[in-house]
């Protein structure tokens, strides 16, 4: 064909493409597109289409395919919405030579493109191509591709390849741009190839879409018969008179809490989660874990408190009926009560019972609540890493709960109650949040009156509850933790104490929990102190009530067995009842030694001694610690060591000496790690004893922190270290001169019978430990 250039007016079609040969009906919307056909109804209804690339807003030059169609125009019909409707018969393939906007229509110059010159098929060829696609029609007719019957039987009939080809083309729902592109094809041979291509693919589109929609019909199908056996079941309840058990507990759920007295946020959010149980289906899985949440909240004491004992005397009595001993620690606590008393709605120090085991830290903290009239809640955080066991869970979590401290309020049914924080130091952190953490809010009375848990979703008031700490070691508190809370110290007990503790408390609440009685089992005093200084060796009391219960336990059997109606127990019977002596009261080596001294130390269990050791032997100059030391044990050794050799007596040694020579200093217990500055002067001296070959006096103990120069400083835990020297018979101790002020606080009872002299430095120490008759 020749390359004539024609000009026709132009509709520019959106989303869609015509092909060539195929009839099809337009919706004419834009300005100008409605005066181009306006334009050819004038002239001979001749028409060109072209697909724009994008969509254009209204007046916006749109950016145009090169390649359309002719179309004739054969039915034209006017909307009521100044849109137009026509009926077109499109033609042959057009190449886009240019277009321009003229009188509000576009119109273009174009070229007809003459596919036939570019077409070289034989006729087996052509046959082959024309099966090849009636069978792909076929197929994919029966697969649901297609609802026009009629165009398809049409096209059936057809045995022009390429108008064969335009006509399936037309056919198939392909997206206008695969459209586009077979219409700009020319070669046949090429478009029906990619004609049976875009068909496989869209094939496999319908496939995955009808299965698709086969699952959902009857995901729809279940429900729709689910829905309608529920419906049954309402009516066939109705006539049983049985109600429906899901609006029954809604209307209950919302009676209750119209009788409550809680904030307004708790209010709507009740009401709202009634309302979303009102409308869920009886048998919902939903419904199970909505009516759990409602109660929880229902069930919490919003707004009640327990009525509080507002008589300190009686407070007072209460802690002297239930602790012996702790003059201290009652005063601080009795204090305490007194201003709660006097200033109910006051920010309260959170107090920290700290001490070692068994010295009474929970049973004080129930002391006070009994004082006070607080309900009780023990909560054990020894050991807790998951922050959910503070905050709760979230509701979105199966199984999920509130925190302990809400469920805790929650059972006593109380905002007011007393609760203990047992074991406050053993508290950690993981990969599921940080516990400490958690507890800051809940400790912290600037903002504990909004407690947010997580379960709860609606703030709770903690301002209320009394919190108390306990702790064995306040050095593992984290520090932000540390500084919420008032420390109060509870030392280990002397020997008077616990026989003391023993006869009011200890042997009473055994013959009850052993079921017998006073007329049945009796222990004398000095039973008991052969118990305390023979069977145990502890800060607290557990170990003297384990040994006192099974004690209880073999009169028990001897009543049953033996047929007596008293069990007297007797000094000389306890080896038969408890085995042989743990403790001898010997059993500590008092005589002097070269290279051995006794220090004193400080742990969470209470205070303990520590006998040093040092061997001088041929070497090269190392020393060697054993006994599993800490790092500032190790650096305190290191140090000792350098004041020894820089002291004047070392000069006779010779330089090379200490080059000659290694030092070992072991502690013994080697499984038990051990750290701090506090056996510093120990150390020092068992060195000087060991190279000098000059024996130390072994009833002496002593502890303090070293320096270069000589200097002792002070240290801690000076109540529990001068206990344990007193417990295994040593009469002298040393300590620094700095802590001559903490013997104040001491009682009589721990340092009579001690001779304590306070030094400053080094060359005291060495005067003062060196056996009689040695002389520095």
């Amino acid at each position: 064909m020749d390359n004539i250039v024609w000009n026709r007016p132009m509709i520019v079609l959106n989303n869609i493409v015509i092909m060539p040969d195929t009839s099809s009906h337009l919706d004419v919307i834009s300005k100008e597109s409605c005066e181009a056909v306006a334009n050819a109804m004038k002239g001979d209804c001749s028409i060109l289409l072209v697909t724009a690339k994008e969509v254009k807003e209204n007046g916006k030059v749109p950016d145009l395919y090169p390649i359309g169609v002719t179309a004739k125009i054969k039915q034209y019909l006017k909307m009521p919405n100044k849109t137009v409707r026509i009926l077109i018969e499109a033609e042959k393939r057009a190449r886009i030579v240019s277009f321009y906007k003229e009188d509000g229509a576009y119109n273009a110059d174009f070229e007809y493109i003459d596919t036939e010159e570019t077409n070289h098929l034989d006729e087996v060829e052509e046959k082959t191509l024309i099966r090849m696609l009636t069978d792909k029609l076929r197929q994919a007719f029966a697969n649901g591709m297609g609802t026009n019957k009629l165009l398809y039987k049409k096209l059936l009939t057809i045995d022009d390849l390429a108008k064969f080809a335009d006509g399936v083309t037309e056919f198939i729902p392909a997206p206008y741009t695969k459209k586009q592109e077979i219409l700009e094809t020319l070669d046949v041979k090429e478009r029906v190839m990619k004609i049976l291509q875009t068909m496989d693919e869209e094939m496999e589109i319908l496939a995955i879409r009808q299965e698709i929609q086969e699952k959902l019909q009857d995901c729809v199908n279940k429900h729709q018969r689910e829905y309608v056996l529920r419906e049954q079941m309402k009516v066939i309840k109705k006539e049983l008179g049985e109600d429906d058990n899901t609006e029954k507990a809604a209307d209950e759920y919302m009676e209750r809490l119209q009788e409550l007295t809680v904030p307004e946020e708790v209010k709507e959010k009740l009401t709202k989660e009634i309302s979303r149980l009102r409308a869920l289906p009886p048998m919902a899985a939903e419904s199970g874990i909505l009516t759990n949440y409602i109660e929880t909240l229902l069930d919490y004491p919003w707004g009640k408190s327990s009525k509080e004992n507002d008589n300190l005397e009686k407070a007072i009595k209460i802690l002297e009926r239930d602790h012996y001993g702790l003059e201290e620690v009652k005063e601080r606590i009795i204090d305490y009560l007194a201003v709660h008393i006097l200033n109910e709605k006051g920010n309260m120090p959170i107090l920290c019972l700290v001490g070692p085991p068994g010295t009474g830290k929970t049973s004080i903290a129930r002391s006070i609540a009994t004082a006070t009239g607080k309900e009780y809640i023990r909560m054990s955080l020894g050991g807790v890493r998951d922050e959910a066991e503070i905050r709760g869970h979230r509701r979105t979590y199966i199984g999920a709960m509130p925190g302990r401290i809400a469920q805790s309020i929650a059972k006593t049914k109380t905002e007011n109650p007393l609760v203990l924080l047992d074991e406050i130091d053993k508290v950690s952190s993981d990969y599921k949040g940080d516990v400490s953490s958690a507890l800051l809010e809940v400790l912290d009375s600037e903002q504990n009156n909004k407690f947010y848990d997580h379960y709860f979703e609606v703030p709770i008031d903690l301002s209320k509850v009394l919190f108390i700490a306990t702790a064995n070691d306040a050095s593992l508190i984290p520090g932000p933790l540390a500084d919420r809370m008032e420390m109060i110290e509870i030392s280990g007990y002397t020997e008077n104490e616990k026989f003391n503790i023993a006869k009011l408390y200890l042997v009473n609440k055994a013959i009850e929990r052993n079921g017998l009685t006073k007329k049945q089992f009796k222990i004398n005093g000095s039973t008991i102190k052969y118990i305390i200084r023979h069977y145990t060796r502890e800060a607290g009391v557990r170990d003297l009530e384990r040994n006192i219960d099974k004690i209880c336990r073999k009169a028990c059997r001897m009543i049953l067995t033996e047929h007596v109606e008293t069990v007297k127990v007797t000094k000389e019977m306890i080896p038969q009842l408890l085995g042989t002596e743990k403790y001898m009261d010997d059993s500590y080596d008092l005589t002097n030694k070269v290279g051995s001294v006794r220090g004193l130390a400080w742990t969470a269990v209470g205070g303990v001694t520590l006998n040093i050791e040092v061997n001088i032997m041929p070497g090269n100059g190392s020393i060697q610690l054993t006994g599993k030391l800490g790092d500032v044990m190790k650096e305190s050794a290191v140090t000792g060591l350098s004041y020894i050799r820089t002291m004047k007596e070392s000069e006779p040694l010779g330089e090379d000496y200490f080059e000659k020579h290694d030092i070992h200093i072991h502690i013994p217990e080697g499984a038990v790690p051990k750290d701090g500055p506090s056996a510093g002067i120990t150390m020092a001296t068992a060195i000087y004893s060991a190279i000098f070959n000059k024996s130390v006096r072994g009833d002496l103990a002593m502890t303090g922190e070293i320096t270069l120069r000589g200097s002792v400083l002070p240290i801690g835990g000076l109540k529990e270290k001068l206990l344990a020297a007193k417990t295994i018979g040593i009469k002298k101790v040393l300590i620094p001169e700095m802590n001559r002020r903490d013997l104040n606080d001491i009682s009589a009872e721990i340092t009579d019978g001690l001779d304590i002299t306070c030094v400053k430095t080094m060359e005291q120490v060495l005067s003062l430990a060196l056996a009689k008759g040695e002389k520095k």
